[in-house]
This record gives C-alpha cells, sequence and structure tokens, in this order.
C-alpha cells in the first residue's frame, strides 16, 4: 500500500513539474504580431482613366492650331481626323477649339506608344474625349465640382475690382454684385469708404477655383446707404429682393456700362472740349476704352440710328415708353441686328464706345429724354419690378433674417457696416 501510495506521489510530482516547465515555457515565448493587412491603395484617376496604365501628356492648343495638326503628329491618319469631325458634331463642334486650352494624350506604355484616348478640356469642368482603342467613341464627360459657401467684406479705395484683387478674392465677385445692383448703385459712381459685404458660393475642381456660383446675399453700403439683396427661389425663377421683399429688378437700368467712369455731368453750361465755348451738356460721358460694350437700360423699340458728322458720331435713338426715350452717342459702331425699328431688351449690346463724330476720345454720350424733354441720367426715377408674392412672403422672410443674421456677423476690414 505504502508502495502505490509513493508511486502515485511521483506521478503527481512529475505532472506538476511539466506543467509548470509548459506555464514558463508560454511565458517566455515571444508574442510575434501578425502582420497588417495593407490594402493596395486605389488608382489615380484622372477623367476616369488610370493614369498608371498609360504614357499620359499633356500640351496646349496653339495659335491657329486645329484637330488635324494636333492628331497627325500622333500618327492619327488624316482618314480618321475626318471621321472624327463628322462624327464630333452632335457631341464638340471641333472648330471651336480655343487657344491655349488643354489637351490630354493617354498612350499605351509598349514600344507601340499607340493613342489610345484624347482628351480637350472645352473649360475648367466640361472636357471631350476621343477614345481611339477598340473603335472611335466620341463623348462628353464633367470633372467633379466641389462647391463651397464662404463670406467676404470690404471697403473701396478706389475701385471695386481693385478692392477685390486688393481682398484675394476672385474679381468675377464684382461683375456679379454688378448684375446684382445695375437697377439700384451707379457702379461709376461708388466712392472710397463705401463697403459690401456678402454670402457666395464658390466652385472648385482639383482644389482650384473656378468662378462664382451664388451669390446668396449682399449688403453693400453707398452713399451712406445700405442696399441689401437676398436670393430667393420661386419655381424655376430666381430673383433678388430687398430687405422689404421688393424686386431689386427695375424698368431701367442705373448705366449703359459697366465699370467705367463719369467724365461730364448734366449741365446746362458746359465749356465744350473741342469747340472752346460753353453750351448746354445735356447728357452724362462715360470715359470707357474703345470698344467697350454699349447697353440699352431698358427694353425698347430703335426710332433711329445714324451718324452726325459734326456732332454725335454713329448715334442710336431708343423709345421704352409713351414717356422715355435714350440716346447713345459717339459709337464705334452697332451691334449686330441693330437698325431702325428694331426691338430690344434690357441690357442688350446695342454698340460699342468710340469717339466718332465732335469728340476728344473714346467715351459714350448718353442722354434721356421724359417726354421729349432731356433730364439729367443720374436722376431718373425707375419703377421697380413685381415684389415677392404674399403666398410666398413668410417663406421668404424667414429666409431673409437667417441670411441677415448671418450678414451681420461679417466684419468689413476696417469697421462694422
Amino acid at each position: 500500500m505504502k508502495k502505490y501510495l509513493a508511486g502515485g506521489i511521483l506521478l503527481l510530482l512529475c505532472i506538476s513539474v511539466i506543467i509548470w516547465l509548459l506555464i514558463r515555457m508560454d511565458r517566455g515565448r515571444e508574442e510575434i504580431p501578425a502582420e497588417p493587412i495593407v490594402a493596395a491603395p486605389p488608382p489615380v484617376l484622372k477623367f476616369g482613366f488610370p493614369i498608371d496604365s498609360f504614357l499620359v501628356e499633356t500640351s496646349l492648343v496653339e495659335k491657329n492650331q486645329n484637330l488635324s495638326d494636333i492628331l497627325v503628329k500622333r500618327g492619327i491618319s488624316l482618314q480618321m481626323i475626318d471621321e472624327i469631325a463628322r462624327t464630333s458634331r452632335s457631341v464638340f463642334d471641333v472648330r471651336k477649339m480655343k487657344r491655349d486650352n488643354n489637351c490630354y494624350f493617354f498612350s499605351s506604355k509598349d514600344s507601340l506608344r499607340a493613342l489610345a484616348y484624347f482628351i480637350y478640356e472645352i473649360d475648367p469642368i466640361n472636357y471631350v474625349v476621343y477614345q481611339f482603342k477598340d473603335s472611335l467613341q466620341i463623348y462628353r464627360g464633367q470633372k467633379p465640382v466641389t462647391r463651397v459657401v464662404r463670406q467676404a467684406s470690404g471697403t473701396i479705395l478706389s475701385s471695386l475690382w481693385n478692392t477685390m484683387k486688393e481682398n484675394q478674392l476672385d474679381p468675377m465677385l464684382a461683375m456679379q454684385l454688378n448684375d446684382i445692383y445695375q437697377w439700384s448703385i451707379d457702379f461709376f459712381g461708388i466712392q472710397k469708404g463705401d463697403q459690401f459685404r456678402v454670402i457666395y458660393e464658390e466652385s472648385f475642381v482639383d482644389s482650384i477655383p473656378v468662378g462664382i456660383t451664388n451669390i446668396y446675399a449682399c449688403d453693400f453700403r453707398h452713399a451712406g446707404e445700405n442696399f441689401y439683396a437676398f436670393q430667393f427661389r420661386q419655381g424655376d425663377t430666381i430673383m433678388y429682393y430687398n430687405e422689404k421683399a421688393e424686386n431689386l429688378q427695375k424698368a431701367f437700368l442705373k448705366a449703359p456700362l459697366k465699370f467705367s467712369r463719369i467724365s461730364s455731368h448734366f449741365t446746362h453750361s458746359r465749356l465744350h472740349p473741342v469747340l472752346k465755348f460753353r453750351r448746354p451738356h445735356h447728357g452724362i460721358d462715360y470715359a470707357a476704352a474703345s470698344g467697350t460694350p454699349v447697353l440699352s437700360i431698358g427694353a425698347g423699340v430703335v426710332t433711329r440710328k445714324g451718324y452726325q458728322a459734326g456732332g454725335g458720331g454713329n448715334f442710336l435713338y431708343i423709345k421704352h415708353n409713351s414717356m422715355y426715350t435714350t440716346c447713345y452717342m459717339h459709337l464705334k459702331g452697332f451691334a449686330k441686328g441693330i437698325g431702325s425699328g428694331t426691338r430690344v431688351k434690357q441690357g442688350q449690346l446695342i454698340g460699342y464706345v468710340g469717339s466718332t463724330g465732335l469728340a476728344t476720345g473714346p467715351h459714350l454720350d448718353f442722354r434721356v429724354f421724359k417726354n421729349g424733354t432731356p433730364i439729367d441720367p443720374l436722376k431718373v426715377k425707375s419703377e421697380p419690378g413685381l415684389p415677392v408674392p404674399q403666398k410666398n412672403r413668410s417663406q421668404f422672410m424667414q429666409l431673409k433674417d437667417s441670411l441677415m443674421t448671418e450678414l451681420q456677423k461679417i466684419e468689413s476690414e476696417t469697421a462694422k457696416l
């Protein structure tokens, strides 16, 4: 019995020693971490094609260069180019390719360097693809566009255009503000110290700004008065209204030119710069570069078109209604299709600034007649368009209050408006 008991104890001790050794070995064993699974990086795409799979080259369209000039150098036959020109018409007219626009060539990486795709950028967003791989295919595409809502403000020191550049803003923002306020602010008369603040949407392609998409709200302080504008959509129509829900669009534009300066005002006695004696000047002279577009300030009918050698040079008269007629003089030339009896729309191109007739330099002599009597164009009272309809008034006021709150948070460079 003692013999069996001693053997059992010995067996138990052996098992305990083995277990202890196994535990020590397990503790001493270095834990080897599992190697992380690294996902393959996504392919880099350009115009939807993986650029690693092609030899990609870029060039600019040169002066007087056409599609044939570009593709012949890439081994495309004249027969194929003719087919491209004919097939492409419904997608893109190759005759409208512009100098300095980008072109991209996707070629095979083998020794043949065969052209697989030719891409032409129509503008920063739109492009057209010519596929030579397998079979000829032509189609349009668009780059992904990112839209960002931004805020900006500034104080006028010289001109609105210069203020935009000084504040590192897209100068086209000035053009858009001009379009919004063209019925209420004479941008030729803006003054040093005038201020603006604006909430707008800017588009980006590949992190590069490509344009102002929308202006949602703005406040332009001019001559001590705040001019508000709020964008409001009604169905398919987008218009701008002030804080009282009044339409900013009116019967007449404030001026027939964009971004110029007044060189001579309405007066009953002015020293004529050529004749050197005093006589009435019943108009406004806008100094501008020769060829600057001249627009009709309102809808109407051209009643007179002609030339006066010793006076107004090339001139136009437009009758807008039973009360108002406008006159545009010293024009370099007339817009296509403009003649006596032509009906024109507000803001329509009617001619170009020149120095024809009795003039010392390029400018527009602009005149307004009320019931046949000349009046100061800067003092013309213009009837506004229709306000926000009553059924949409509550919706507009909620939107306006929200945007007004955001506008008032924006500070200009020097002080709050």
